[in-house]
């Protein structure tokens, strides 16, 4: 069983209700109750010049159209017409309930949140690009988000200058401006992270670069 909501539109879908039903999933016809999003759609044949509507109040979910025939014109239509797969009402169900299957683990997957980054109580969502210093929300730049994703990525270990300039400013100079810039980006972020008063989480390793990690690390390094 399952829990996923199947909206039926047009009368070769809604025959499908009682397999649908027996496979496990819920199926609706319109109007849609409130507040209830499907999480795939099956059109007839003849209700592909209504995808584009069900894009707008929906967004991507899965939406499948009856061909009718499988010709090559048939799928044409089908892909241009906005969806993104076709199923054959003239044979049984099984096909369409594969592909049902396979669309539905494509968005679950899809939509599995990224891992939180984390130090201490510095927290980076990088679903959302919120970040969090405990309960304070923390505004970056582009700029700073960069760099503070690719310090919490190597949390602990030695970030070099040159690496920074690589992935954060695409560039592999080691000039003194560069790593000046470097220098102004890291005093931006460490002030934004510790506006509230809260304890250093970057730290300055002389002549290799940063290090983001809750205590000081045991080099030498200087705040």
């Amino acid at each position: 069983m399952n829990d996923s909501h199947i909206l039926l539109l047009g009368p070769e879908a809604e025959a499908l209700a009682p397999r649908l039903e027996a496979s496990g999933y819920s199926c609706c016809r319109e109007p849609v109750p409130a507040g209830a999003t499907p999480d795939a759609v099956l059109l007839s044949s003849g209700d592909s010049g209504r995808i584009a509507s069900l894009r707008e109040q929906w967004g991507p979910i899965p939406v499948l159209l009856d061909v009718g025939d499988d010709t090559v014109e048939a799928r044409v239509h089908c892909l241009s017409s906005g969806a993104d797969d076709f199923w054959l009402s003239s044979l049984g169900p099984s096909d369409l309930l594969m592909r049902l299957r396979l669309h539905l683990d494509l968005t679950s997957r899809a939509n599995v949140p990224a891992q939180l980054l984390q130090v201490g109580d510095l927290v980076l969502n990088p679903s959302t690009r919120q970040v969090k210093r405990g309960a304070r929300p923390v505004g970056l730049t582009a700029r700073e988000y960069q760099l503070l994703v690719l310090l919490l990525e190597r949390k602990g270990t030695v970030v070099s200058r040159e690496l920074i300039l690589r992935q954060v400013w695409n560039d592999g100079q080691d000039s003194n401006s560069s790593s000046n810039v470097i220098e102004v980006y890291v005093r931006y972020l460490r002030q934004k992270l510790e506006e509230g008063g809260e304890r250093r989480l970057i730290h300055t390793i002389r002549g290799q670069g940063y290090c983001l990690s809750e205590r000081l690390p045991q080099l030498e390094a200087r705040e």
